[in-house]
């Protein structure tokens, strides 16, 4: 049985399934879904980067979660907050993300999610902030960043050390949220 972590009125974010395997490899081969992500997934990266999420999960309590529509039981994709150890000025740190299938986009549902998991994390983590992360050209990313309350840390754009120097996804921004910035606006 799945582990629930946290729900809204339209979602539940839990432990990823054998069914949602085949619904994230075809997120994977959107272009449009992996467009400010990176170049599009086969099968085996994409059932390597669900084990991935799922092992450190079960390794840390916590991770980017599956994320499903109540209404109909639908995988959409994943939110949730994960410990972001690369090498940055910023890390380690919890990390908010969250990918859904397009036809989920423009429905508030990975801002609902998010704030989800940025209360998740602040109510079970003694972490001092949350972060977020994502390209310059990311728009609806970073409306989501601004919704959800955190707040663009202008001399905090980094290039991802993950990423090959010459990758035009490298260059990314930071968001950010205190521990005190949550609890003013609780």
């Amino acid at each position: 049985m799945a582990r629930i972590y946290a729900e809204t009125p339209r979602l539940i974010l839990r432990d990823w399934r054998d069914s949602d395997r085949e619904p994230w490899a075809a997120m994977g081969r959107d272009p449009e879904v992996m467009r400010h992500l990176g170049p599009l997934m086969t099968r085996e990266q994409a059932d390597a980067g669900l084990a991935r999420a799922q092992g450190q999960i079960d390794r840390d309590g916590h991770g980017f979660w599956a994320v499903e529509r109540k209404a109909d039981r639908r995988f959409l994709g994943f939110i949730g907050a994960k410990t972001t150890t690369f090498d940055a000025h910023f890390t380690p740190n919890i990390e908010l993300g969250w990918r859904l299938s397009r036809d989920a986009w423009g429905q508030g549902l990975a801002t609902e999610g998010a704030l989800a998991a940025r209360d998740w994390a602040f109510a079970n983590l003694d972490t001092p902030e949350v972060i977020a992360i994502t390209v310059p050209d990311n728009h609806g990313s970073q409306a989501v960043m601004r919704k959800i309350g955190l707040e663009r840390d202008m001399a905090g754009d980094f290039d991802h050390p993950v990423l090959a120097e010459d990758d035009p996804l490298r260059p990314h921004v930071l968001f950010r949220m205190s521990r005190e910035r949550w609890n003013a606006l609780r």
